[in-house]
């Protein structure tokens, strides 16, 4: 069984690596067996169950099957995995016991000792069953036999290490059987010593690096430890497990560096800290770059080789989870920390070795990533890639600058030494890479070795650089490109090249509102146009930076005194102006009009005061500035009073301009506020600060790309307007800051000027403002002479003298001493004269001018006013008094009477439109001295008085009320009131009931007036009165002019009593008082008071030999809802027509609250039969029997339309039956007809001795 020994194969830290599994005993066996194994045994997956409760995986399984040697076994404190063998198999087919006797039970008994001498408990003994040998031995023991005893020698208390494989070579269902039972247990066998030995080896690693505080502890040592781990997943091919290591290495490293920043430097960090001597950029085409892992081993590894060799082999995991994007990504990250790192540990770094090593690194990195992908792959993903395009142009620059291939006289000496130092420290091509023609060793040597190599590198990876970005829409980052390839340009002396590069990058700056880089590109663009000799984009752009306040004081006088040097200079041809825009060389802060209403009249004079704020470093010599002034005739703008344009104008005559904070166009000032915050991270342990730092957390909006399509620059070639309205001032000095000029012109024509440019000149420089924001206009005007009359207060009042003010605007007319106003008089107005009257006369700016007496003579049927002289475009005021002659209008008997029977709602739009007062129109015709025509002014006077009467009955005697209300704001005096029956009824006398001759009325207050009707016969038909009382206003003084009192006159018709009503309500029989819900009589007497009278005459009346009677109807209402009528509520009775003559109407009612109740109402009306036009109602017995009833449109308003309704259910719904028959007329009686005598009775209601609930009314 013995076969010779072969040495041990080295180890190779890459993915063909497979885990280790010894065979021993008989080896010819296991070879005839091994090429069906290593097929079966990986294709069938496994499922890994981890601890630490990490989520399972499937996994193929692979061993590298190898011959059992004590020396594999590892030996203690050694933490090599990929040299562990993880499984031992010892193979047999013996099938004879005295063989199993004599070798096999010898050679199974020191293999196992060897195992427990170095405690490895993990093997498994298969015995293989071979049916040929078993046919040539007869005298051999069933194969159950032998397997019995080796599980009873070897596996006692472990009978499944025993496993038989029954013909492996041969193809039969047994066979196969056999054989899945064996892999099944081989894989499983395996994943039981894969998670027993990592799970320690993760422990012991765990502890090592939790001892990284203590002294002594080294990274490279543990480094090896952890990457062991990650060799034994890439080994399982668990590449996502494997990068995890090589990312928590990364991360420790990291943070310990940023500790030694901070001051918390490890001990072993000082490895890392050796100057950099070699910097020959990342290798990324070995799957494990062994001579730096050995010098990381030795401890010998600087930072850059740590950094170098960890991300290769993270670089080698994502190209094989075929992540190359990520690779990008990581690569620039590690390029920038690298940088940082070597700052912080104070690494000592030649000039320009950094430089040489991230560019290396860059192109290292994008060639192994296009290696693996195709071309259509790397277009797709630019976006990750170039960033390391742009880092390689930037690191490439800054060799060039640094080894003088862009200065203008090529490198020197010491720029040759310093180049052939980095080109050393390059060491020689790795031979990797040695047959590709553009490696980036080669890339690099090419283009440090002469200036025009440097400029076609440089230049090819920029324009790469700039397209890339484009194509992405990283416009910004393009620019910034471009903006350091005009730099090349410039030093190159093309600044033809650099200026297309450095307007883009200006365009892209202001759109995003980049102050500084703004600042510094137009210095840079101010070069390149003055080597281009484009003087007025020089001057321009000169002005610019002159008006920068991020330049120094120095750098703003420079550019300041460059315009002046040029405007100093002559112009190479006559009438050669140079403009540019104004708002670099100066800014309007406010305008002011003098005038303040910025209104003048023809010939006037206007001044205009301007705040300009210039933004030059030193005082300015200005030749001239002017406003162009825009003219405009609007229709009908010469008839246009000052009045009506004022109302059109600021108030004060201030314009002010909105103020020029900032450069930048408005998206600028819509960028969001900043929103920072503080950050802080503490140590863990002893909550001792680590680190500080501020985020913003509004950066995604701050940074993101404000789209322009426009150029923001001010374009130069700026119009000029030309007109022959301008404002000019000549020989201004502009201090730094704020200055006042004054602006002087005098109207010639009127209209609408509009100031719309403002060009400051020094010789044949001009700043010129293209449009003055917001509109700034004047008005002049021409203005015909107009005559204003208007009250002082807000109503003239009538009856007592008012003021009344006349304004005359003279225009362009001048009142000459005999000019009057001519006014006819009125019938019903009077013009009062006053020997003090005076008139004021006013400029136009409402100044005064003077004043002078005004002499008023009145006629009959003319006032005539003498004027006094006044010039042109002026105004003459004075007051005059006025009285207006009182009176009310005349009102009917039904119209406007108080104590009518009138429905609520009428009753409330009466009384609301009461509340205004009546007004009188007088019109007065005035002819003026500057026209042929009379104006006609027509003057409201309004009543300060609102007068109602009522007629107040008390059985057959009769009183007048009158009752005034004073609406107006003023107190009168109220005196000597009166009433008379114009009618001239000898037989009627009016007896005053006032006591008071004089009384004193309030606004908003009434006053009543009563006078007792008495007759000494047959009473009158009709009373015409006229009620008057004199009145005064209560707070002035004795008046010059006696008032006439105020007039009301009405009429009243058959306002005598005919008829009286009387109800009474009786308790039930037997009972004292009335009960809620108990039956009550109701009785009503209606008596008729007189003899047939003429009034009583109309279709009602019913004559007959015997007597003479008419027909009224009753009804009974209870609008308060206290009794319930039971029975029929209304009726028709006949009614002698006798003095005396009584009718009582008996009903049943119920009360239906306790306490003291009113007596329901009884309304009588005049039953008139149909008439011819009320063909269609039904007849009056038809109408009688169905209890309903009709009442006249002209009473509707009178009625309350709860009294008028069906009663009956039955009748009602029946009557539609009659529909088209002639119906009865109902006719209210006059007011003071019917008089009420228990109008104002009430009933005692006790409540029921049985009510659970009482409802009790109080009235």
């Amino acid at each position: 069984m013995d076969v010779p020994e072969e040495p041990l194969p080295p180890v190779l830290y890459t993915m063909e690596n497979k885990p280790i599994v010894t065979c021993a005993g008989d080896q010819n066996l296991f070879t005839s067996i091994y090429p069906t194994l290593s097929q079966q045994l990986p294709r069938e997956p496994m499922e890994w169950r981890r601890s630490y409760g990490r989520a399972p995986k499937m996994i193929h399984l692979e061993s590298n099957f190898v011959q059992f040697k004590e020396e594999l076994l590892p030996k203690e404190g050694n933490k090599a995995l990929l040299t562990f063998p993880f499984l031992h198999v010892y193979w047999t087919e013996c099938c004879d016991t005295e063989v199993y006797k004599a070798t096999v039970k010898d050679d199974l008994t020191k293999w196992q000792n060897v195992l427990k001498a170095h405690s490895s408990v993990d093997w498994l003994i298969v015995v293989v069953e071979n049916d040929a040998k078993k046919k040539n031995k007869t005298n051999i023991l069933p194969r159950t036999s032998i397997v019995d005893k080796i599980r009873n020698d070897f596996c006692n208390k472990q009978s499944d290490r025993c496993v038989v494989l029954s013909d492996p070579l041969k193809d039969s269902s047994r066979t196969q059987e056999s054989w899945n039972a064996f892999l099944t247990k081989l894989r499983t066998l395996l994943l039981m010593s894969f998670t027993k030995n990592l799970g320690k080896f993760e422990d012991d690693m765990r502890t090592l690096r939790e001892k990284r505080t203590e002294a002594g502890w080294s990274f490279c040592e543990y480094f090896m430890v952890q990457e062991e781990l990650a060799f034994v997943f890439e080994m399982l091919q668990q590449l996502e497990d494997a990068l995890v290591q090589y990312d928590e290495l990364d991360a420790l490293f990291s943070q310990h560096v940023v500790n030694a920043g901070a001051g918390d430097g490890a001990n072993w960090l000082t490895y890392f800290c050796q100057p950099v001597k070699s910097w020959n950029g990342l290798i990324l085409r070995k799957p494990i770059d062994m001579e730096k892992r050995e010098l990381l081993q030795r401890r010998e590894a600087t930072l850059l080789d740590l950094r170098s060799y960890l991300f290769s082999r993270q670089c080698t995991l994502l190209l094989f989870l075929q992540r190359p994007w990520e690779v990008a990504q990581r690569a620039l990250e590690l390029l920038h920390s690298c940088v940082q790192e070597l700052k912080l540990l104070e690494v000592s770094v030649p000039p320009g070795a950094l430089d040489c090593w991230v560019f290396l690194s860059c192109l290292e990195v994008l060639q192994r990533i296009e290696g693996c992908c195709d071309r259509a792959q790397v277009d797709a993903n630019i976006a990750h890639t170039v960033g390391l395009w742009s880092y390689a142009t930037e690191k490439l620059k800054s060799l060039g600058y640094l080894c003088g291939l862009v200065s203008e006289k090529g490198p020197d000496s010491e720029d040759l030494n310093r180049t052939v130092d980095l080109l050393a420290g390059l060491g020689a091509e790795r031979p990797e890479t040695a047959n590709t023609a553009q490696s980036p060793y080669k890339k690099l040597k090419e283009a440090l070795s002469s200036v025009e190599a440097f400029e076609k590198h440089y230049l090819d990876l920029s324009h790469a650089t700039i397209e890339m970005y484009t194509s992405i829409g990283r416009i910004r980052s393009a620019k910034f490109v471009g903006k350091d390839l005009a730099e090349f340009y410039m030093k190159k002396k093309s600044p033809q090249k650099a200026e297309i590069y450095l307007q883009g990058a200006l365009k892209n700056y202001l759109a995003e509102g980049w102050a500084l880089p703004v600042t510094h590109t137009r210095k840079q663009l101010a070069g390149c146009h003055k080597h281009l000799g484009q003087t007025e984009n020089y001057l321009q752009t000169s002005s610019l930076l002159a008006s920068d306040p991020h330049l120094t004081e120095e750098e703003r006088k420079h550019f300041c005194q460059e315009i002046l040097n040029f405007a100093s200079q002559q112009p190479d041809s006559p009438g050669h102006r140079v403009v540019l825009p104004m708002h670099s060389f100066a800014h309007l802060r406010d305008l002011h009009f003098t005038p303040s209403n910025a209104v003048v009249h023809v010939g006037g004079v206007l001044s205009v005061e301007v705040t300009v704020c210039s933004q030059m470093p030193i005082p300015v010599r200005v030749e001239q500035i002017a406003i162009s002034v825009h003219f405009s005739i609007e229709g009908n703008n010469y008839r246009k009073t000052a009045e009506w344009l004022t109302k059109h104008k600021t108030s004060n005559g201030v314009v002010t301009f909105p103020a020029e904070t900032s450069p930048f166009p408005a998206p600028q000032n819509s960028f969001p506020a900043l929103e920072l915050f503080e950050m802080f991270e503490r140590s863990p342990s002893d909550n001792s600060l680590n680190t500080t730092g501020i985020i913003c957390k509004n950066v995604h909006m701050l940074l993101r790309r404000q789209e322009s399509g426009a150029s923001l620059e001010m374009p130069s070639g700026v119009a000029l307007e030309d007109g022959a309205h301008v404002l000019k001032c000549s020989g201004v000095t502009l201090q730094p800051g704020a200055n006042t000029i004054t602006f002087r012109t005098q109207a010639k024509e009127p209209g609408t000027y509009t100031l719309r440019q403002l060009c400051a000149s020094l010789g044949p420089v001009w700043f010129v403002l293209p449009h003055i924001y917001p509109l700034v206009q004047y008005d002049v005007y021409c203005q015909e002479p107009q005559l204003h009359v208007e009250p002082l207060a807000d109503s003239l009042l009538a009856g007592i003298p008012q003021k009344v003010k006349f304004t005359v605007t003279t225009g362009h007319y001048t009142v000459k001493n005999g000019d009057s106003l001519q006014l006819s008089n009125a019938e019903a107005m009077l013009i009062l004269c006053h020997a003090e009257n005076r008139a004021v006369i006013y400029s136009n700016t409402r100044e005064k001018a003077s004043d002078a007496s005004l002499r008023v003579q009145s006629s009959d049927k003319v006032t005539s006013i003498s004027l006094p002289a006044a010039p042109a475009y002026h105004m003459i005021e004075f007051e005059l008094d006025v009285l207006s002659l009182p009176s009310a209008p005349v009102t009917g008997g039904e119209s406007n009477m108080l104590g009518m029977a009138e429905p609520q709602r009428k009753h409330k739009d009466t009384q609301k439109a009461g509340h205004c007062m009546a007004t009188t129109d007088h019109k007065v015709s005035i002819d003026c001295p500057w026209s042929i025509y009379s104006t006609v002014i027509a003057l409201t006077f309004s009543v300060p008085f609102r007068t109602t009467h009522a007629l107040l009955s008390a059985g057959t005697r009769k009183y007048v009320q009158v009752c005034v209300q004073n609406l107006s704001e003023l107190d009168f005096q109220l005196s000597d009131s009166n009433l008379v029956d114009t009618g001239g009824s000898a037989d009627l006398q009016l007896v005053p009931l006032n006591r008071e001759s004089q009384q004193r009325i309030c606004p908003q207050q009434s006053v009543f007036f009563v006078w007792e009707l008495t007759w000494t016969r047959e009473p009158p038909p009709s009373l015409h009165g006229r009620f008057s009382v004199g009145f005064c206003p209560a707070s002035e003084a004795a008046l010059s002019v006696s008032l006439k009192p105020y007039a009301y006159e009405f009429h009243l018709e058959n306002f005598f009593t005919l008829y009286s009503v009387r109800a009474e309500i009786l308790p039930p029989v037997g009972a004292e008082h009335c009960r809620t819900g108990s039956l009550c009589s109701l009785e009503v007497t209606i008596t008729r008071l007189s003899d047939l009278l003429e009034v009583d005459r109309d279709e009602a009346l019913a004559e007959s030999d015997e007597h003479v009677s008419t027909k009224l109807l009753y009804e009974v209402v209870d609008n308060s809802s206290n009794w319930a009528v039971c029975g029929k509520s209304s009726g028709v009775i006949s009614m002698p027509v006798a003095a005396r003559a009584t009718h009582t109407v008996r009903m049943e009612v119920m009360p239906l609250f306790a306490g003291y109740l009113p007596l329901p109402d009884v309304r009588l009306f005049k039953y008139l039969p149909h008439h011819s036009a009320h063909s269609s109602q039904p007849d009056a017995d038809s109408w009688i029997e169905n209890d309903s009833l009709s009442v006249d449109k002209h009473v509707d308003d009178q009625l309350d339309s709860s009294s008028v309704k069906s009663r009956g259910s039955a009748h009602s719904a029946g009557s539609g039956e009659h529909r088209g028959l002639p119906m009865p007329r109902l006719q209210a009686l006059p007011p003071g007809q019917a008089f009420t005598s228990s109008a104002g009775a009430q009933v005692l209601v006790i409540p029921s001795p049985d009510d659970h609930v009482l409802e009790v009314s109080v009235t």
